[in-house]
């Protein structure tokens, strides 16, 4: 059995690969090695791009010897959910669909990564065309938990998640079109974040719902998390969401009356909050409180984990506040309306005649139909038989047009609270990891796993799930702080202090988190 790499956040791998006091391809090979020794029993990883990492290593040494600049994330292990494309290096969405098939480009996310001299270290896991809370709707097999190899790691972004957890890379990126990032981090107890939709190009993303996808980092820790967000945040021309103008410097320094961080969202330093207004949402609160009567299904150890965050806030001279938002009670049928609606759209290019999986038919009718059948999973006919109804002729009004309604409904009841609130503050999953095969013949109970996570989706606002202790199981709890459009900064620094917090009270150090023993 090999040993972990040496324990260090990406932060510091950079700073030391910069200043020579450690090489790239030595930090490479100690996470092959481990890659290699463990992920049998994960299943993080569809592909290791070791000769490619080496490679990328080697010259960033070579600059480090040249007396030259390297990026912030210089010789940082990056994992890649395989649904990013990388030119040359197979992206596959785990589906048979895609199998074979080398894009011509980079998805603009990677490309800046590489820019940052981050070290690509392989694609990874997910639930096919990330459709899924568990990564078990996968070609490639189901990824398992590290903390526990008989429970799920969530989804969509189960393998990233897990890699990151497993010690595999320090870094990893994920896509979140329902809570694909947050979900799967909160169940294996590493930060995810959402970023503000239109903030990180969707360029070389492939597409699931393109009103909600975004590209989001994973990582070890807060500040770990923000630098990769720094590195692929910004306007990209090739993506007509994109925004133009991302500056959050107003955001974090005049919103209500909270002394915040500034745009710097890499140094997590500033833990003044003194006077951050946090709202409670009391749908997800787990206790009736003035007339709001909260969702089912919330686990009571999940619920004492994110009152336990919630009284560190306070401590540290936040207001805290109960609000409803009634259109959270609808978010999961309005986002089970309107993100099949557009994967059934998005997923019509797969037709046996551009790209990929292509199966023979009598006819171009039969040789679609053969090719869909045998190169979509039984979770993605699913989905795209549910969206073609939802915008078929009669039931458009009243299934994907009644969905929208919700959405803007949302859109405005969370634009109301945040005129009153900083922040919100909620569980990021109703329980903790499930056991794998426990939901898979049972698609609603496995939708309720997003219910905390879809109302960001929806609204396009950030959210973040930072780990805050473990429940009843001893498996890892995962609190989510959202906030309004371009709030990142003052979401990371709330995170950093949650952070602090949950590792000081398990007598851990907060640059080292605590990782499973693999088998």
């Amino acid at each position: 059995m090999t040993s972990p790499p040496p324990k260090s956040t990406a932060v510091q791998i950079a700073a030391d690969v910069a200043a020579g006091t450690r090489s790239a391809r030595s930090v490479i090979e100690e996470h092959l090695a481990h890659i290699a020794a463990h992920d049998d029993a994960i299943g993080a990883f569809n592909l290791v791009t070791a000769d490619q990492a080496l490679e990328q290593a080697d010259a960033i040494d070579a600059a480090v010897a040249a007396g030259k600049p390297v990026g912030p994330l210089a010789g940082v292990p990056l994992a890649l959910k395989d649904n990013l494309c990388t030119k040359g290096i197979p992206t596959t969405c785990s589906s048979k669909m895609l199998e074979g098939w080398h894009p011509p480009y980079d998805a603009t996310a990677v490309k800046k990564a590489r820019a940052a001299d981050a070290v690509i270290i392989g694609k990874t896991n997910l639930d096919e065309f990330a459709m899924g809370s568990s990564t078990e709707n996968s070609a490639f097999g189901p990824t398992r938990n590290p903390h526990d190899l008989s429970k799920v790691p969530g989804g969509s972004s189960g393998g990233s998640t897990a890699a990151v957890a497993a010690d595999f890379a320090p870094l990893a990126l994920g896509s979140d079109t329902g809570g694909s990032v947050r979900q799967p981090a909160a169940l294996c107890g590493v930060v995810g974040l959402k970023p503000t939709y239109g903030r990180v190009s969707r360029y070389g993303l492939v597409a699931f719902a393109s009103s909600l996808d975004q590209i989001g980092p994973i990582a070890g820790t807060v500040a770990d998390t923000a630098a990769l967000f720094e590195a692929i945040a910004g306007y990209d021309p090739l993506d007509s969401t994109s925004l133009a103008n991302d500056n959050d410097g107003a955001d974090a320094t005049s919103a209500g009356t909270a002394t915040t961080a500034g745009t710097d969202t890499s140094t997590g330093t500033n833990t003044n909050i003194s006077g951050l207004r946090v709202g409670v949402i009391a749908e997800l609160s787990g206790t009736p409180t003035k007339g709001v009567t909260p969702l089912e299904g919330m686990a009571a150890d999940v619920l004492a984990r994110t009152k336990e965050a919630i009284a560190v806030l306070e401590s540290s001279g936040a207001h805290i506040d109960e609000v409803s938002v009634p259109s959270v009670r609808l978010g999961l049928s309005a986002y089970y309306l309107i993100a099949p609606a557009e994967a059934s759209s998005n997923l019509a290019r797969y037709d046996g005649v551009r790209y990929g999986n292509r199966v023979a038919g009598a006819t171009s009718a039969d040789m679609q139909i053969a090719t869909r059948n045998n190169g979509f999973g039984e979770e993605v006919k699913r989905r795209v038989m549910l969206g073609t109804y939802a915008l078929s002729a009669g039931y458009y009004d009243a299934f994907y047009g009644t969905a929208q309604r919700v959405r803007t409904i949302m859109l405005e009841e969370f634009a109301n609270t945040y005129e009153n609130f900083d922040v919100l503050i909620c569980p990021t999953t109703p329980t903790t990891a499930f056991d794998l095969d426990a939901k898979m013949q049972d698609p609603l109970a496995m939708y309720l796993n997003d219910i905390c996570t879809i109302p960001s989706n929806l609204t396009g606002h950030p959210a973040i799930s930072v780990p805050f202790g473990t429940g009843d199981d001893g498996l890892p709890v995962g609190v989510q702080i959202m906030g309004p459009a371009l709030s990142e900064a003052r979401l990371l620094q709330v995170a950093a202090i949650l952070e602090s917090a949950g590792l000081e009270s398990d007598g851990l150090e907060a640059a080292a988190p605590a990782t499973p023993d693999l088998p």
